[in-house]
């Protein structure tokens, strides 16, 4: 079957779009919500097997960030007590972690994209999205330092699904950020083991980096396969492979099923942190490409080399995240 994109419409919503995007060919699919932070909430392998994990309440209107791959822009992750000082100036975000305390995983994810593109061909079909921070979340535009812009295309080919991402500012003045995924993996607990090559990790309090990076040891050392009943985890971890695949791509992490398929998630250097989550319900594990650590903008003032990009005016950036089943 040749790859195409289509579109269904949602039975059940609470005063979102309801069409879905839907890539398919080669007997997989991949449905994409734009109403919900453009969030790829499922992959589906030829024979049925279901790749990510989606909370039951989504289609409903549940928390965009506990389902498929929400995307994390312009913060992943936490910056503490949603307060950070730019170019002189003081910004207050909205505390909105679970314990109130903190501004977490930026604006993108809970707000609705543009489709700006799509289509197919024999190989693949993909989908292409489009958040700009004052056109799209304009109520937000006075909570960060420049205005962004963010285009995010799905690419879904014979057993890979990749993210591709490009960012660029229309403002006058440099623009910080940092762009993260939030991908739940499903996961079979009797029956997987995961891997992550990563050389250290960063010391947290209350999820916040105290600035100081160790050598990985102890329960986040993933660098030999472990199995997943033994994993309760929510690290970030750094020093990961930068030397770049044939594809052009760094290892980040794998799942194995101990008979069965092997996720590999794969990444531009860029992404150079991974946050390693095992959710309390232990339906998925989350392996978490990051370009910057968490609070990374607070750290970056410290003079700590937290991964934080800062595009010039007239610049644009751009990184890949792909998924594979071998």
């Amino acid at each position: 079957m040749a790859f195409q994109v289509r579109t269904e419409a949602l039975g059940r919503v609470s005063g979102l779009d309801p069409a879905v995007y839907i890539l398919e060919g080669n007997g997989e699919r991949a449905d994409i919500w734009p109403a919900q932070g453009f969030n790829c909430f499922r992959w589906r392998l030829r024979g049925g097997l279901e790749i990510l994990y989606a909370d039951p309440q989504f289609l409903e209107g549940s928390s965009p960030t506990r389902t498929g791959i929400p995307i994390l822009f312009p913060f992943p992750n936490r910056i503490r007590d949603g307060r950070f000082t730019w170019d002189g100036k003081e910004f207050q975000l909205p505390l909105n972690d679970p314990a109130k305390k903190n501004a977490i995983h930026g604006f993108a994810c809970r707000r609705p994209w543009r489709v700006v593109g799509h289509g197919a061909d024999d190989r693949c079909a993909w989908i292409t999205g489009e958040f700009h921070g004052s056109r799209d979340a304009a109520d937000c535009s006075a909570l960060w330092p420049a205005d962004y812009r963010l285009r995010i295309t799905y690419r879904l080919a014979a057993g890979r699904l990749g993210v591709e991402a490009a960012a660029d500012s229309p403002d006058k003045k440099p623009m910080p950020f940092g762009l993260g995924y939030h991908p739940y993996f499903r996961v079979d607990e009797r029956d997987c083991v995961v891997q992550v090559p990563a050389r250290r990790y960063w010391d947290l309090e209350e999820c916040l980096p105290t600035g100081t990076r160790d050598d990985i040891r102890g329960g986040c050392d993933l660098n030999q396969p472990r199995p997943f009943t033994e994993l309760s985890l929510d690290d970030v971890v750094s020093e990961l492979p930068s030397a770049a695949e044939k594809d052009g791509l760094c290892p980040r992490g794998r799942i194995r099923r101990q008979q069965g398929a092997e996720l590999q998630v794969a990444a531009s250097a860029a992404f150079r942190e991974v946050v390693v989550f095992t959710p309390p319900h232990r339906q998925a594990f989350c392996i978490e490409p990051y370009t910057c650590t968490t609070d990374a903008i607070n750290l970056a003032q410290r003079g700590i080399d937290a991964g934080l990009l800062v595009l010039d005016p007239g610049k644009a950036w751009s990184g890949v995240v792909e998924m594979r089943i071998t």
